[in-house]
């Protein structure tokens, strides 16, 4: 193998990916500080900043939005890409989901054959689409003083950041790599974006493949589409245990 680690994503999508994280947080956050009965009272984000919670949520919206524009002048590129792998169905996804539940553990997940795992596709679909919900909606509650297209943006509003903030925490859970299964992966947005030959092979089998076309180790020409690998490494890359078992593509 010519180098030991590959380049998952590049920089452009990791600055933007951490400028809309940096504006989500602090997004959700005063909203949920809102949601619970907060207003009028500052939160620690109100007090460091000296805005009130609302117009502060308001601004950081609209910020929000702006990236979006960003996105769509300075990056239209990515975007058809970006949905065709997301929105990518292929056999053998369903047996991706039925070994994941324990795979989060040992590291040992289904073969499949995307960009991202069927995990994060779904991901992507509910946290992407959430955040152009919200986005959308917002706009126009700051457009609306009260009546009936108020309330019901409002209450879209209200329900679709329960679901986005859920879908970050399990996002964030997994993209730090605490959970065994997923160990190493936090790199892909950080530090260069580079995540180890094991990690890419072990997490997204069917991209490493076409990344790397590799031909001069035995995994290469072992598990195809829908088959079961003859071996597997087990999950601790970049965790300081190796505990290999046999080399496989996965």
């Amino acid at each position: 193998m010519a180098t030991d680690r590959l380049e998952r994503h590049g920089r452009r999508a990791r600055w933007f990916h951490a400028a809309v994280y940096l504006v989500t947080i602090p997004t959700i956050v005063t909203g949920l500080w809102i949601l619970t009965g907060g207003e009028g009272r500052p939160s620690p984000l109100a007090k460091a900043t000296g805005i009130g919670d609302t117009e502060l949520h308001v601004w950081l919206g609209r910020a929000l939005a702006g990236l979006l524009v960003v996105l769509v002048l300075f990056g239209h590129r990515a975007i058809i890409p970006f949905l065709r792998e997301t929105f990518r169905v292929n056999r053998g996804d369903g047996r991706w989901w039925v070994r994941w539940p324990a795979a989060v553990f040992t590291g040992r997940f289904g073969r499949h054959e995307g960009e991202f795992d069927p995990g994060q596709r779904l991901a992507n679909i509910v946290i992407v689409g959430g955040l152009l919900v919200l986005t959308a909606s917002g706009l126009v509650l700051t457009a609306l003083h009260g009546g009936s297209v108020f309330a019901l943006m409002a209450k879209i509003h209200r329900w679709t950041a329960v679901v986005v903030t859920a879908a970050i925490a399990g996002h964030v859970l997994v993209a730090a790599g605490v959970l065994p299964g997923y160990r190493g992966v936090w790199r892909s947005m950080h530090l260069g974006g580079r995540v180890s030959v094991r990690t890419a092979r072990r997490l997204w089998p069917g991209w490493f493949d076409r990344t790397e076309r590799p031909t001069d180790t035995p995994y290469h020409a072992e598990a195809r589409p829908g088959q079961a690998d003859p071996g597997r490494d087990r999950a601790d890359d970049d965790g300081g245990r190796t505990g290999r078992t046999a080399l496989h593509r996965r």
